[in-house]
């Protein structure tokens, strides 16, 4: 009986998809051999989001600059997973390449960063002064690149790169996932700071 009911179930959605083909968006969520869906973004959706071309991605993430997290490249056709942290690195990045700092120097400030401050390039406080490239906690303020003081500063606030990443993954792919509860968080950030 139940497969009866399944039927005719089946033969509607047949007629449906036939009466008139509705042209499908591109899938961005992938899935894996069991059907599971894989968790990050591919370098077409970090290009898409953060507004750099795939060959940029592709050669910072072979000169090391922003490794991705999720699934390096291993081989011909494999395709390498980028966590939304790699995300905010490549928006930081751009950022700084925006500024005028040689990619060079943006790997320099990075390693350093990430090996000798034990600090995650997604959540540190960067400070741009001229060539040189700072980072600021509570109570101090370091050079990435070499020591010296700082004349003239353009803080780069990393929370507001987070919050323009946020708003263009919630605008260029609203149906994944992770793009509802960004909306949800922006949402409830907005409505944390109102009156009613």
């Amino acid at each position: 009986m139940a497969d009866q009911q399944r039927v005719p179930a089946a033969a509607e959605m047949m007629s449906e998809s036939h009466a008139t083909p509705t042209p499908q968006p591109e899938p961005l969520a992938e899935t894996d051999a069991t059907g599971a869906i894989v968790e990050g973004f591919t370098s077409k959706q970090a290009e898409k989001i953060v507004g750099i071309s795939y060959r940029q991605i592709d050669h910072w993430a072979r000169k090391g600059l922003v490794q991705p997290s999720l699934a390096p490249a291993q081989g011909s056709g494999s395709r390498r997973r980028y966590s939304y942290n790699d995300l905010v690195e490549f928006k930081i990045a751009k950022k700084m390449r925006d500024q005028g700092i040689d990619l060079k120097s943006i790997a320099r400030a990075f390693d350093y960063l990430r090996n000798q401050l034990g600090g995650e390039v997604a959540s540190a406080n960067i400070v741009i002064s001229g060539s040189d490239v700072l980072w600021a906690d509570d109570d101090r303020v370091l050079s990435l690149l070499r020591q010296g003081q700082a004349a003239m500063l353009t803080v780069l606030p990393v929370a507001g790169v987070r919050r323009e990443l946020d708003a263009d993954v919630v605008k260029l792919l609203p149906d994944e996932p992770i793009a509802v509860q960004l909306s949800l968080d922006i949402d409830g950030e907005s409505g944390a700071g109102g009156t009613g």
